[in-house]
Formats: C-alpha cells, structure tokens, sequence
C-alpha cells in the first residue's frame, strides 16, 4: 500500500509481453501514441496536445521547465510540500529568478488566493508553478483558484505537477487554464514507472520556440511527431502499450466511478486509523488527498521498526521526506489500491501492530 509505484495488474502486465516492432517506422505505433493522447486527455479534462516520453513522472517535471524557460525569466513556485519546494529549487537551478510562495506542509492553498495573487502582481512572473496532490503530505492543492489568477493577470505558463493526482480525482486542466500538466504512469494509472506524459497548451509551444531548449529532454521536438511521422528517439511501445491497457482499466469501469472508489477508500482508511487513535499529519482544514495518506507515527517509535513490523504481517508503507522524515508514514490508496478491501486489511494489520505496542506482554504480542 506505498504512494507509487502502486500494485500493476495483469492485464496491463500482459500489454508488455508482446513483442512490438519498431515505433520509429510502423505507423501502428504513432496511431497508438494519437489514441492515447486523445484518451489521457478525456481523462484530464484537456484538449491540449500530449506528448509520451520514456521515463517515470520526474521527467515531465525537468522537461517542461527546461523546454520553457530560459535564464532570467521569473517563476513563482506556490509551496505546501517537498515537491513545491522541488519544483522551485529545479527551476533556480537552471538560472530562472524563483520566489517561493510558502504555505505550511501540513496545508493546502485553498485558503492563501490573496496572498498568492499579491504575490504575482509583485513578481510578474513568467511561470507559475504548483503541486496538485503533495503526496509526502497527504494532501490535495485546490488549483481553480490559481488557475483564475494566471488568467485574469496575463501570466504566461501554469505548471502543475498532477503525477499523483492524474486518473485518481478530477484535474481539469482546460477549465484550470493550465498550460503544462505533468503525470507519470506510475501512480493512478498502476502502469509500470516507465512513461511520463505532460499536456502541453498552444502558449506553452510558443515559449518552447522561445526558449529553443536542445537537450535530450526538451518537449519540443515532440510538437510535430504526427507530421513527421517519427518521434525525436526511439520510443518505447511496451510503456505506451501498458499506459493503454491501464485507460482501458479505468474507462471499463467509468471514470466517475474511479473517482468515486478513491474517495471511498481514502474515508475508510482516514475513519479507521481515527478508530485506531492514530493522527492524521495534515491539519483539519486541509483538503486530505483521495489518492493517499499521510499519518504520524505512534508516538515514541522509530519509522523503520514500524515498517517492519507491518511487512512481518504483510502490509508494505511509506515513510516521508523533508521535515516529515521519521514523523509521518503514508498508505497509498491509488489507482490498483483504491480498494476498500485492501485498506482494510492494511486496517487490520495496523491495529494488530499496535495492539503489541501497546500491550508487549500479551501472548502472541512480539514486544515491538
């Protein structure tokens, strides 16, 4: 039950064991890639276009700053997370003038649009980045609020990070007016972390002329795979083949459907660790993400003697990062383990795990 990679099923596993010929030169390959641009995007509520590239979420996120920016243009990173604070170091890094708009880790956005707006009158930024669910957190970002301010005051780019929110709960990218939306397969699509994905908006292409970005990663060459009939390196089907599989998954069930099995899974796992006196790390007002949770370890123990103790009785957990680090473990009920059976049981195991914590000298209890 970890946030990503989640459990692949087979019939996605099956998708791989073809053995494809060359998506270089077999025109099936690029009716492939249209079709799952065309379904990804029904999926995320774009019309945009959408480019597939080899490689598990992260390269979305280098790839979309890279290929639209340049040294000196402003970005201003809204922050409630470790990948908020990523997001905006990577851009720093590649000689862009950043400034952070920082919310605590436990919070989400939702209740900061005036700060946020007084913040790009200030900046006048070029780019506007944010996270849409900040797994290390357990929480879900509101975006309609800063997808109308980047309208409303001629803000170029919105970039959202979406890799674990994307096929989980609803993103609508056009109606957000984000311009450049990243996912990975990974996650809530229960494919392999082998394909990132991003939906790339006409503004987005035109900053990429712009920004004439060269390297191995740079979208841009991506713009005219349909045209040209061939993608700027050797494509990997297999991937594009299970990410296909996947939407077929979550189209076979409905997507309001899927949404509504994350939602479901995130109550009762939220209820059942109350029940087990168990604190939630994000604050009550936060929006808590359906696609995974993030908990506070029992007070007194230590991350891994927690995380092996629930492998010995077959539960698999996360641990954190940044100022959560040994604090806040996380169960991901995503894609393949939004399941409220599966929560269940993780449930059960925890409070099994506790019961020996707080009772060592029972029978049958280990001491912990």
């Amino acid at each position: 039950m970890i946030p990503g990679p989640t459990f692949v099923p087979a019939r996605i596993l099956s998708a791989m064991s073809r053995d494809y010929g060359s998506g270089q030169i077999d025109p099936a390959y690029l009716a492939l890639y249209a079709e799952t641009g065309r379904r990804v995007g029904a999926l995320i509520g774009t019309r945009n276009d959408l480019v597939f590239m080899s490689g598990e979420g992260m390269l979305a996120l280098w790839a979309a700053l890279k290929s639209c920016l340049r040294s000196g243009d402003a970005v201003l990173s809204v922050v409630s997370g470790v990948f908020g604070d990523g997001i905006a170091d990577m851009a720093s890094s590649i000689g862009c003038r950043t400034e952070k708009i920082s919310f605590p880790y436990n919070s989400t956005i939702d209740a900061g649009m005036q700060r946020i707006e007084d913040a790009v009158r200030r900046v006048e930024p070029f780019m506007i980045t944010a996270v849409h669910c900040e797994t290390p957190s357990g929480t879900l970002n509101p975006l309609e609020g800063i997808g109308e301010i980047k309208k409303r005051l001629g803000v170029p780019l919105l970039y959202v990070d979406a890799v674990s929110s994307l096929g989980g709960v609803p993103v609508d990218a056009d109606a957000r007016n984000i311009d450049l939306l990243l996912g990975g397969s990974q996650k809530c699509l229960s494919a392999p972390p082998s394909m990132s994905m991003v939906a790339v908006g006409p503004a987005a292409w035109d900053c990429m002329d712009r920004a004439a970005y060269q390297g191995y990663d740079s979208l841009l060459p991506f713009r005219t795979v349909q045209e040209e009939g061939r993608c700027p390196y050797t494509p990997y089907w297999h991937g594009l083949a299970a990410l296909s599989a996947a939407l077929d998954i979550i189209e076979a069930e409905g997507v309001e459907k899927v949404f509504a099995r994350h939602e479901q899974a995130a109550a009762l796992c939220r209820k059942g660790l109350a029940g087990l006196g168990l604190e939630l790390f994000p604050a009550p007002e936060a929006v808590h993400s359906p696609t995974v949770t993030a908990v506070l370890l029992p007070q007194g123990v230590e991350f891994r003697r927690w995380q092996a103790a629930l492998r010995e009785r077959g539960l698999a957990v996360a641990g954190s990062f940044g100022p959560m680090a040994g604090k806040v473990f996380r169960i991901g009920h995503m894609g393949s383990q939004a399941d409220v059976t599966l929560v269940q049981k993780a449930l059960d195991i925890i409070g099994d795990v506790l019961d020996d914590l707080r009772h060592p000298g029972d029978a049958g209890g280990n001491g912990f």
